[in-house]
């Protein structure tokens, strides 16, 4: 039996609701988790918890913005709490969120270790999830993803954006292997496609998940892997075919 669950980023579904129907759909579909993005959960987190418990699904990641995580730490540990999660994560950072030199980045990786010895006090685990801003170069050589991880900060690596950045996926997932909790498994689809902003169904694209594979394996803490797709028009069509690439995997 696999150590993987199975999970869906909720913000996959975010144009088609109701959240109960999409709820009702995954968990029909197989799917053991759900991740949901802020603001879904919103003033209402018990309310979610509720929902989701409904159909039998779980929620052991979920995503909360930068200034929540950072700046109202505790209102955060206590919505995790709430609809049951095991870690925080920080999805994005906007372009005026974003560092522009070393020094920066290093500062702002503080702020974050400083939010995660709150969470592991309480329990829980902080993590960064990243898209392809964080792959660039900066002046010493270096990437801002190189200073955002470690001390207490795991990583939720999505690797399709770590393919659109035009990195070497193997090596990135070795390289973060002992600090990442969970992986985004998104797939891209082939270059100059600009239906559904170039995504598609995990299995359908240009990733090679079954050379992949090894390498998840090999990440021993992350036994979630996230389905995601950032704007696709069939959001079930999606869900079943991304559930049946993965569920190949791990089986």
């Amino acid at each position: 039996m696999s150590k993987h669950k199975i999970s869906f980023q909720l913000y996959s579904a975010r144009n088609f609701p109701p959240l109960e129907t999409i709820l009702e759909g995954l968990a029909k579909i197989g799917y053991d988790a759900v991740e949901p993005y802020y603001p879904l959960y919103g003033d209402d987190a018990a309310g979610y918890r509720a929902k989701v418990d409904a159909v039998g699904l779980v929620t052991p990641t979920f995503h909360a913005p930068l200034d929540g995580v950072v700046g109202e730490t505790s209102r955060f540990i206590d919505i995790a709490k709430t609809i049951g999660a095991e870690t925080i994560v920080i999805p994005y950072l906007v372009a005026e969120q974003r560092p522009t030199d070393v020094d920066g980045w290093k500062k702002l990786h503080e702020s974050f270790a400083v939010a995660a010895e709150k969470a592991k006090t309480a329990g829980l685990g902080l993590g960064y999830h990243n898209h392809d801003f964080e792959y660039a170069t900066l002046a010493d050589g270096s990437r801002p993803i190189d200073h955002l991880i470690g001390n207490g900060v795991t990583s939720e690596l999505d690797l399709g954006w770590v393919a659109r950045a035009g990195q070497d996926v193997a090596a990135e997932i070795d390289k973060l292997a002992n600090d990442t909790i969970a992986f985004h498994i998104k797939d891209l689809a082939p270059a100059g496609t600009t239906v559904d902003d170039g995504w598609t169904n995990v299995g359908d694209g240009v990733v090679d998940w079954k050379a992949l594979w090894p390498h998840i394996q090999n990440a021993k803490k992350a036994n979630i892997l996230v389905a995601e797709h950032d704007n696709p028009s069939d959001w079930k069509l999606f869900a079943e075919r991304s559930y049946a690439a993965i569920k190949a995997l791990v089986s």
